[in-house]
């Protein structure tokens, strides 16, 4: 596996992470942050696909009510 393939596998995982955030009606990742008590900077960088540890991914999909196995689906 190339490195631009684990490049466009983080961009997507950080695209639907951005996505549920939308869906679920925050149009700004600060308010988003904020009121789930998540870092208003580290969300951002996830969400940008950086620095992305499994931790805050587990976080941010316990919030949105999403299992694993059901976020990674959608990215296949």
């Amino acid at each position: 596996m190339k490195p631009q393939d684990d490049n466009k596998r983080i961009n997507a995982i950080a695209d639907r992470i951005k996505k549920l955030r939308i869906d679920a009606g925050y149009k700004s990742y600060q308010r988003f942050a904020i009121e789930n008590e998540l870092d208003p900077r580290q969300y951002f960088r996830v969400e940008k696909g950086q620095n992305l540890k499994l931790s805050s991914l587990f976080r941010i999909l316990n919030i949105h009510g999403v299992s694993l196995s059901e976020f990674f689906k959608t990215l296949d």
